[in-house]
């Protein structure tokens, strides 16, 4: 049990020599995407191997124990290029292998580990470009990594191995050469704004709560991630939960705070057992619990599942999930600085906004506001998804432009594939074209073009999406996901996705448009949450930016992409038919009739829009028109 701030340091320095003895490294990702493609035996394969091979192996660090030139096998946290994982990270080369499996362990640990060079075989190759060391991978390139910059370089699951990289070391400043003040002045001098969606300043929202009479004060970590895509959030849970617990107990010492609660998706269960292993270990130490270090500061740290309602994202919905109450925002004021968790003042943020603390305190608000641009300074890190060559999980600095992001660290469109448009926010954001591609992904500048940062998921489109269908999409999963307390939401989201619905099947009607823009413009003005007011953005947006393709689908009854199959005629282009019949004999209805030899036709009254008889034909004759 520490008690002092020397005996963290001495600490410290013990494991930072453990891991110097080390003559390498070996990181393999064990976080939820790669090890769902097995890096789990990934890992236990290296360990196996070099055992047997006789080659001094560890798999944690030790105090006392000297393993002067041993490999070390760790389990990472993710390296973000989720697509080509199992990922395995070769230190201190750098090497960076894709795809791993357990039988590519031997000959890695030959290439790389017992000799020094590269297993050719396993390193990035695509598009022409080869490379072996992660940071000349141009999915790596342009990224800039403040919160997650332990992730990949340290094992995941240790305490140990966070305090060896300097963890802590912000915890200590804050405790014993900063007074509470002192740190509110830093938070706020940084214009570190909110992660979780709405910017909001934290500094402001910290002191808020610091300057309430009541004497009993909370702090709460948002991890309930819900967008559609997104996972940064959960990254940070799993990979780097003592960075997280860190920040938010600093903001808990500025704002006069004993008790810290934590709210994660029941369905993120890898990031609860980290975090509360996390818990565990820092409880272990002495670094969480009473007086720490010696301190007159205390800290005790409670976890909450979630149920997975997505309106539990919103700030008084998750404090009223936690007492035990159903997950249902209320009107405002009071706010949840004045009157949140249990009535008393709560700083609520989210997790990639306390994971940011720490650097601040360490390094200073001036270094902080060094990164990006002076309204929102800071890294940002972004769930890349959809039509795109490089899927994964990204950070880059505030203003990084969307070309950037697409073309340069994503690889830009799959299949030659032109650009379309890229739903930025989830749920709750709106949809950027070509025309914004220049445009600097920053708070400010997202809501001038009506859209927002969100917690962060990037989904791409190419030109083969149907922006309609995108919108409808989007508003279904709102209103499945409504609350139902305020009938802005509960019944407008509702006669919103009806007419969506009317229109991807063909049914669409004059006056539809205005209508869906004048419910838009009711439930963003009246609704009682955030989930509400941004409802119809992705509607709204998608109407903006491609209105002819919503007239397409309501005057023409046809689908400019070609994907809502109630609006595509199948024909049989005569010319090509060869008579062969193989269409007929695969339509499940009897709608395709015809003599052998001779062109075959399709009775469009009985046609069910199946698209067997395309997918039979063996000559390009059946055609979407």
């Amino acid at each position: 049990m520490l008690k002092t701030r020397e005996e963290l340091e001495s600490l410290r320095q013990t494991y930072a020599c453990s891991v110097k003895c080390e003559k390498k490294r070996i990181l393999v990702c064990a976080e939820t995407g790669c090890i769902a493609s097995g890096s789990l035996k990934v890992y236990d394969s290296f360990v196996k191997i070099l055992k047997d091979k006789g080659i001094d192996c560890t798999t944690e660090l030790a105090e006392g124990v000297s393993h002067e030139g041993a490999i070390g096998v760790k389990r990472s946290a993710c390296h973000g290029f989720c697509e080509l994982g199992p990922l395995v990270r070769i230190e201190p080369e750098g090497i960076l292998y894709t795809k791993v499996k357990p039988e590519d362990c031997e000959e890695i640990i030959e290439a790389s580990i017992i000799g020094d060079g590269v297993a050719e075989r396993l390193i990035y190759n695509r598009n022409g470009v080869k490379a072996a060391k992660q940071e000349d991978i141009p999915f790596y390139k342009k990224q800039t990594r403040v919160v997650r910059e332990h992730c990949g370089h340290i094992d995941a699951t240790s305490v140990k191995e966070y305090i060896a990289a300097g963890g802590y070391k912000a915890l200590e400043k804050a405790l014993f050469e900063m007074t509470p003040a002192d740190i509110l002045d830093e938070i706020d001098k940084s214009a570190l704004r909110g992660r979780g969606g709405g910017g909001f300043p934290t500094g402001r929202k910290w002191r808020q709560v610091a300057g309430q009479k009541e004497p009993v004060h909370y702090v709460v970590c948002n991890g309930d991630e819900g967008d559609p895509g997104a996972f940064m959030d959960r990254s940070i849970m799993e990979g780097d939960p003592h960075r997280m617990l860190e920040g938010m107990m600093i903001a808990a010492y500025a704002v006069g705070a004993k008790e810290a609660y934590i709210y994660v998706r029941a369905e993120y269960p890898m990031a609860v057992s980290r975090l509360q292993n996390a818990i565990n270990q820092a409880e272990e130490l002495g670094i969480i619990g009473e007086n720490v270090l010696g301190t007159d500061f205390s800290i005790k740290f409670h976890i909450n599942k979630g149920a997975g309602a997505f309106v539990c994202g919103e700030g008084s919905a998750l404090t009223a999930s936690i007492e035990g109450k159903r997950g249902m925002p209320r009107v405002k004021p009071p706010r949840t600085v004045e009157q949140g968790l249990f009535e008393k003042p709560t700083v609520l943020n989210n997790v990639e906004t306390y994971a940011n603390v720490p650097s601040i305190i360490e390094n200073g608000a001036d270094w902080y506001l060094g990164i990006g641009p002076a309204n929102s300074p800071g890294t940002k890190a972004f769930a890349l998804t959809g039509n795109i060559q490089n899927t994964g999980l990204i950070e880059v600095p505030m203003g990084t432009t969307l070309r950037d992001v697409i073309f340069d660290i994503g690889g830009g469109m799959r299949d030659g594939k032109q650009f379309k448009a890229v739903q930025i926010g989830g749920p709750s954001g709106g949809c950027l074209v070509t025309k914004d591609l220049d445009m600097p992904l920053d708070f400010d500048s997202l809501k001038k073009v009506g859209a927002m940062i969100g917690s962060g998921g990037l989904v791409v489109m190419d030109e083969d999406t149907c922006m309609v269908e995108v919108a409808r999409f989007f508003m279904n999963f709102t209103q499945n996901e409504s609350c139902g307390k305020c009938v802005p939401c509960r019944e407008g989201t509702k006669r919103m996705l009806e007419i969506l619905e009317r229109i991807v099947a063909g049914n669409g009607r004059d006056g539809d448009i205005e209508l869906l823009l004048e419910l838009a413009d009711t439930i963003s003005n009246t609704a009682l949450c955030g989930l509400g007011k941004t409802a119809a953005m992705p509607v709204v947006s998608t109407i903006k930016n491609f209105r002819e393709e919503y007239e397409a689908h309501i005057y023409q009854k046809k689908c400019p992409a070609g994907q809502c199959k109630k609006l595509v005629t199948y024909q049989i282009d005569p010319e090509l038919c060869k008579g062969c019949s193989k269409c007929a004999r695969n339509c499940p209805v009897g709608a395709i009739s015809g003599e052998i030899k001779s062109p075959f036709v399709i009775d469009t009254s009985k046609c069910i829009k199946c698209g067997a008889c395309a997918s039979a034909c063996n000559f390009g004759a059946v055609k979407e028109v």
